[in-house]
Formats: C-alpha cells, sequence, structure tokens
C-alpha cells in the first residue's frame, strides 16, 4: 500500500473509531459482506455508536425447511440423485439434513458448478440428476445458462430444484417489519448485476444511505465511512457506490435479459421470516419444464424449536442472544442454517470474528 492509501486508510479508521454522530444501525445483506467483515475484524475498528448487523443475505441460510425436505424427497426416490453445493448438505429440514438422510439411502453428489451437474448427467442417463439452484440475482444468470444449455442440448435427465430469492423484496419487507436498521451496506455480487440503482427507491422511500462495497477490508471501510458521514449532519436517503470498479447504476443488462427469459417473479418462503411477494424467482415457459417441484414449497418448519435463526436474520437478535448459540448449536452440530454456512451470522460470531 502506497504512503497515499496508507494515509487514507489511516483517516478512515480515525474517524470511524471516534465517531460520535448519531447512532448507526448498519445491515450488511451479503453473506460475503459477513465472512469478510469477521475476516478483517472490522467490528473491532468501529466506535460504540456503530452498531453492524448481519441480515438475511446467505442463500444457505434462507432456505425454508420445506426446500430441504423436498430435495430429501428426490434424493430417495431410486432413479434420482441431487447434486448440490457442499453447505447445503448439512442445513436442516425439518427432521433431518440431506447429509443425515444418507445413512437410509439418500443419494446426493457435492458439484462446484451446476455445469457439473449436465456432464454427470450425460455419463449416466440411468438416473435423472436434480441440481439445488438457490441463491440471488448473482447467481440467478448462471443458473439461466445452465437450463438453456439443457433445453438446447436436449439432455432428458436434468432437473432444477430452485430456491432463488431476491433481494429488494425482503429489504422492503425488514423495514416494513420495524427492523432496527438505519443504513444497509448494499451486496457488491448482486449490485454488479443488478446495477446500484437497484436500491433507489428503498432508500428514497425509507429516507436511508445504501453504500455499495466490495469485499476487501479497506472497500468496506469506506462505504462505512461514506454511511457514517452522510448520516452525521444529513437525512434522507442516497445510494453511494463504493464498488465503481465492478458496479455501473444500470448493471449487467446481458445477465438482466437472460434472467427475465428463464426466470418469473414469485412468492417466496424465506427460513424464519416467512413468505414475501415477489421476492423469488421460478423457471417460466418452457423451461418450467425442467423443474423438480419448486413451486409451493411453504412449509418452514424448525428442526429444534428453541433455534432463534430467523430474528437473527432480521437482525432483531444478535447470534449470542439465542439460548442454542454454542451450545446445543455449533458448526458440527447445527440446530439452524445460520450455523452452517461460513456466511452465516451465527457461524462467524461462534468462531470469534463478530465480536459485537
Amino acid at each position: 500500500m502506497d504512503k497515499r492509501n496508507t494515509e487514507l486508510l489511516r483517516a478512515i479508521t480515525d474517524y470511524l473509531k471516534n465517531y460520535d454522530g448519531p447512532e448507526l444501525r448498519i445491515m450488511e445483506v451479503c453473506g460475503s459482506h459477513t465472512g469478510a467483515i469477521a475476516k478483517y475484524g472490522i467490528p473491532q475498528l468501529l466506535s460504540d455508536r456503530i452498531h453492524l448487523i448481519s441480515g438475511p443475505g446467505c442463500p444457505v441460510c434462507v432456505a425454508p425447511s420445506a426446500y430441504i425436505d423436498r430435495m430429501i424427497e428426490l434424493s430417495l426416490q431410486p432413479d434420482v440423485i441431487v447434486t448440490t453445493f457442499g453447505d447445503l448438505l448439512r442445513v436442516p429440514g425439518s427432521r433431518e439434513s440431506l447429509s443425515e438422510a444418507k445413512g437410509r439411502g439418500a443419494k446426493a453428489r457435492m458439484v462446484y458448478s451446476p455445469f457439473d451437474t449436465i456432464d454427470l448427467a450425460k455419463k449416466d442417463p440411468a438416473h435423472t440428476y436434480v441440481f439445488a439452484a438457490l441463491g440471488f440475482e448473482t447467481t440467478a444468470p448462471v443458473y439461466a445458462l445452465m437450463a438453456r444449455q439443457v433445453l438446447e442440448d436436449g439432455i432428458p435427465n436434468v432437473k432444477l430444484l430452485t430456491a432463488i430469492k431476491t433481494m429488494p423484496a425482503v429489504i422492503r419487507a425488514l423495514m416494513d417489519s420495524g427492523a432496527p436498521v438505519n443504513a444497509f451496506l448494499a451486496p457488491g455480487h448482486v449490485s454488479v448485476v443488478t446495477g446500484s440503482r437497484i436500491w433507489e427507491p428503498l432508500a428514497e422511500q425509507y429516507e436511508i444511505p445504501f453504500a455499495v462495497a466490495g469485499f476487501q477490508g479497506i472497500e468496506i471501510l469506506e462505504a462505512l465511512y461514506g454511511i457514517a458521514r452522510w448520516t452525521n449532519g444529513r437525512s434522507g436517503g442516497r445510494v453511494m457506490n463504493f464498488y465503481p470498479s465492478v458496479v455501473s447504476r444500470a448493471g449487467n443488462e446481458e445477465a438482466q435479459t437472460q434472467i427475465r427469459e428463464v426466470f418469473e417473479p414469485v412468492s417466496a418462503v424465506w427460513r424464519g421470516i416467512g413468505e414475501i411477494e415477489g421476492s423469488g424467482l421460478a423457471l417460466r415457459g418452457p423451461y418450467a419444464a425442467l423443474d423438480a417441484g419448486s413451486r409451493g414449497l411453504s412449509r418452514d418448519v424448525r428442526k429444534n424449536k428453541a433455534c432463534r435463526c430467523g430474528e437473527v436474520l432480521c437482525g432483531k437478535i444478535p447470534p449470542t442472544a439465542c439460548p442454542l448459540h454454542g451450545k446445543v448449536c455449533t458448526p458440527l452440530t447445527p440446530q439452524g442454517a445460520c450455523m452452517v454456512s461460513p456466511e452465516g451470522s451465527c457461524r462467524t460470531w461462534f468462531e470469534g470474528g463478530r465480536k459485537r
């Protein structure tokens, strides 16, 4: 880091550490931000008047139990193999996780790319391969490309079980429900696709700032500094882009077109939060034939009734306020989805990255 950047970083951290303006409760709604904030020890660099709150931005964390149960149901069928990313294997359904269901014959394969599923299916025509496609606007274009390839190549034994969520609707739901938040660290990866303009109606409606941030420590600190400077002496909403190297106001319009071609907005259930109108994406038109039963998965049952994952995801309590945290709920024995993924707030707090 050159002298100029070193001085800039020192000025930013000095301001944030000594900030004495209006109390700030800033929610990061991206699981990657949650992990980065823990990695760089950012909470320890802030004034006691600045509070960082983890939101519902971890895709694994917000998958409802009905989605996990459907995965297990499919994996137990004799001619079906479920493919998924590693974290999802351990997320609890209403009774068990997919990993636990392997003990009674569930067939699941971990993959590193959605397109690995296509390769597996071509080599094994005797089985139908169902890919667990969950995520946000970030991964939706990749899933759209996958669906298009399956149809165009006429691959008969690939299906998708989708749980794709969109961010603006859940932020609106949180604000309408009284979430204790007065600023947002907007997700950088999502904003690459959607553009920063997607946050403008929310900033205007709720009169709060949104700061689009990257994932390096200095990038997050710059965004927090921008929020603090804006809030200290000003009021009203504003969208600030601190990730201009990859985020534009308009976003990736080609990716947006691909999403609109393959998916349509639907109501979706978020684990611990409930159903939110227009907050999900489902396969549409000819692509709907690839759906492995994603629609109507509205049941959301906690495996352990004492789990307070939903309140953590809404920013209403810190993970340590859950009676299970660090006791019966650990990364080895997760009772809720927030303890499974490295992007989950319960896990980052447990592993010592988030002290307050």
